[in-house]
């Protein structure tokens, strides 16, 4: 397990998981000042799906609910590049599932596998292009939660917050914390579970810290 540094600090009560109010540093036993977290905005989303993908490494996932504040910082990410991408599933053509992935960039993605475990996906590049990426893996509390359908039994994602805006700061964000990550310390991998895909299968799509 990697050691937490500074900037994988994250809001929760000495308890763990939810902070109730203003998040709580743990590892510095204060109150955080929020004010100079930056949540993504949609212009960040707004641009090559390769390009997000390996910059959301670093950054935090923040949701929000009745049971407080919860962030995690991203460790591994999948993009899923437009409907020739065999591995997308926008390949198959605009669906009732698939119909958010031609939408504005920014709104979450989130569907359920084997009937058990959802994911969330952020839609990437501009409206009617379907491109989004795939949040695989984060730090909570120098803790790894890895595997998407992990990841969302953490932070209580499911289907009801499919559609979401996650540039409006309000349930489910990304925030920008002033962590900066170096190039030697992103891996890039085959993307996991689509060998279905052909040549797509190989596609170093999957981004990951390398210390993790």
């Amino acid at each position: 397990m990697r050691k937490q540094s500074v900037a994988g600090r994250v809001d929760n009560e000495r308890s763990g998981g939810w902070a109730k109010g203003l998040p709580f540093c743990a590892a510095c036993n204060t109150i955080q000042n929020v004010r100079r977290h930056k949540i993504l905005p949609r212009t960040y989303f707004n641009r090559s799906t390769l390009v997000v993908a390996r910059s959301l490494l670093g950054k935090y996932l923040v949701r929000k609910n009745g049971a407080g504040r919860m962030a995690g910082q991203i460790v591994e990410v999948e993009a899923y590049v437009g409907p020739h991408d065999l591995a997308c599933h926008a390949s198959k053509g605009r669906t009732l599932r698939t119909d958010v992935l031609f939408g504005p960039p920014g709104i979450a993605y989130v569907y359920l596998i084997y009937g058990m475990y959802h994911c969330l996906n952020v839609v990437t590049e501009e409206a009617g292009f379907p491109a989004a990426v795939l949040i695989r893996a984060a730090e909570i509390q120098g803790e790894l939660i890895d595997g998407p359908g992990r990841l969302c039994r953490a932070f209580s994602i499911d289907r009801s917050l499919n559609r979401i805006d996650m540039t409006a700061g309000r349930q489910l964000w990304f925030e920008d914390r002033g962590t900066k990550i170096p190039k030697a310390m992103i891996g890039a991998y085959p993307r996991i579970g689509v060998d279905y895909a052909g040549e797509w299968a190989t596609k170093p799509y999957r981004f990951r810290l390398t210390d993790w």
